[in-house]
């Protein structure tokens, strides 16, 4: 099955070299667009396609604003900056997600809660959630959602739609709700990804997404906030160092950060953009044809959730065991085919061992088990 899994790959990309995990391809008017920012002089925080690509990814998701960032962490900072998460607050999220999501909570003083994912969708389950919550937290007179034991405010909760998959967002938004507990979604990873027909970062509060190298589209870095009218203005003030609009003084009104994507990123990303739903559809080709291959093997692959359309940014096969998992990557990677396990759980990363959690089974369960396979767009 191994063999014949490599050369499936290898027929797919028609080729003999190194085949990466997923690859950039620029087939559009990128090169245009990038030399338009370089003639222009106007390459960094201030020009046209910044403008035009916030504009155009708030039309693309239907949300009422997107402001750019610099990438994807950033966005997910003030995201949950603009959602309330203070010093010493809690946020709960999933143990199975890159270390981004963590990282964005401890900038603000908080620690992150970890809770349990669905196996089906690789995101977290709103049933662990709300079993957590009976089990550790209370209800204030204010209103507001608290660890029982040492009385921090739980403030947020963040959800990751791995790989693509969108997680179980109305049963996450059912407890979220009932907990008074405010909702921000990590959809660094889920750009052209739909749950229930809308897309995945505008049912929350606060969503974000990322245009790393390695995602669906790029900008080289660079991340967006999705949000309502009110917040996304917040977010565009604090993210350009809180300086207020003049012709000439440098005013700033509060403690701001220099988040802004550059234009020339910008650039990029508009040309990538107007290439996305041809992306998608290649994406999700090769996932059905990476699903008919393994069909009849022991390997499952993972596929979207019901009543969701994934962007399948990351294929991904579940092995029989942690044995299998270890033989596949290096036979694979031996072949010069790139294949890679999902991350090491966040609550064994030393900085965050300390974390409050739940039980995490399936998490532990799937970082045993998943694997990555070359996902990369032909874009022919």
């Amino acid at each position: 099955m191994y063999q014949q899994l490599i050369e499936f790959v290898r027929d797919h990309y028609q080729t003999t070299a190194f085949i990466p995990l997923h690859a950039p391809i620029f087939n559009g008017q990128e090169r245009n667009y990038v030399l338009e920012t370089i003639d222009s002089t106007f390459v960094s925080s201030v020009g046209a396609f910044v403008d035009r690509f916030e504009q155009e990814v708030a039309t693309y998701t239907s949300s009422p604003k997107a402001v750019a960032t610099v990438n994807g962490t950033a966005a997910l900072h003030i995201a949950l900056k603009l959602a309330g998460v203070e010093n010493g607050d809690l946020v709960i999220t999933q143990p199975l997600t890159f270390v981004a999501t963590c990282n964005a909570i401890a900038y603000c003083g908080a620690e992150p809660v970890f809770v349990d994912v669905d196996r089906h969708t690789l995101g977290l389950s709103p049933q662990a959630v709300q079993a957590w919550l009976e089990e550790y937290a209370v209800m204030d007179a204010q209103g507001s959602c608290r660890h029982r034991d040492s009385q921090r405010i739980i403030r947020a909760c963040l959800p990751m739609h791995t790989f693509g998959h969108p997680a179980d967002l109305g049963g996450i938004i059912q407890v979220c709700e009932k907990w008074h507990i405010a909702l921000v979604e990590d959809a660094a990873e889920s750009l052209g990804s739909l749950y229930k027909g809308k897309h995945t970062g505008t049912f929350g509060l606060l969503g974000t997404l990322s245009f790393n190298g390695n995602k669906i589209i790029t900008t080289g870095g660079g991340g967006m906030i999705l949000t309502n009218e009110a917040l996304g203005q917040r977010a565009k003030h604090i993210t350009t160092t809180a300086k207020q609009p003049h012709p000439y003084e440098f005013v700033h009104d509060e403690l701001g950060y220099n988040y802004r994507l550059p234009n020339l990123n910008a650039a990029l990303g508009c040309a990538q953009l107007e290439r996305l739903e041809a992306f998608v559809a290649e994406k999700r080709a090769l996932a059905q044809a990476y699903a008919d291959l393994l069909a009849h093997s022991s390997l499952q692959f993972v596929v979207e959730p019901e009543h969701c359309r994934s962007n399948y940014w990351l294929n991904a096969v579940i092995c029989e065991n942690q044995q299998q998992r270890d033989e596949l990557l290096k036979v694979t990677n031996d072949a010069g085919v790139m294949s890679r396990p999902i991350w090491q759980l966040m609550n064994q990363l030393p900085m965050y061992r300390h974390a409050l959690k739940g039980d995490i089974p399936n998490a532990e369960w799937l970082a045993q088990r998943v694997i990555n396979l070359p996902s990369s767009i032909k874009g022919q």
